[in-house]
């Protein structure tokens, strides 16, 4: 069964749409046509271009960086701020259905 995702982009405009089990939140944002999601390098944490802002609410729910996302998240264009993270290493599971990430002006 489908969970959803809310975007919010930087102008406030916000897109829900719906992730699997298991996809990435970069993923369901490519799919879905979300605008400020490039996911240039496809999810290999080999570029910064998903990095997004987890809402503060789900912060805690949506799980540290993973090994190496500090450091990529150090080449990202936009301000990184403390909850920081690349959309391609957030996976939906029930825990976080719903959730609520915010994306940055720019990502080049």
């Amino acid at each position: 069964m489908p969970m959803k995702v809310t975007f919010v982009a930087a102008d406030g405009a916000s897109t829900l749409v719906e992730a699997d089990e298991g996809e990435s939140l970069m993923q369901a944002a490519i799919s879905n046509d979300v605008d400020g999601i490039l996911g240039e390098c496809g999810g290999s944490m080999m570029c910064a271009t998903c990095h997004c802002y987890v809402d503060e609410a789900w912060a805690g729910r949506a799980g540290p960086p993973v090994d190496g996302e500090d450091d990529m998240l150090e080449c990202a264009t936009a301000e990184r701020r403390a909850t920081s993270r690349l959309s391609c290493q957030i996976r939906m599971s029930a825990g976080i259905d719903g959730i609520v990430i915010h994306l940055p002006e720019t990502q080049v």
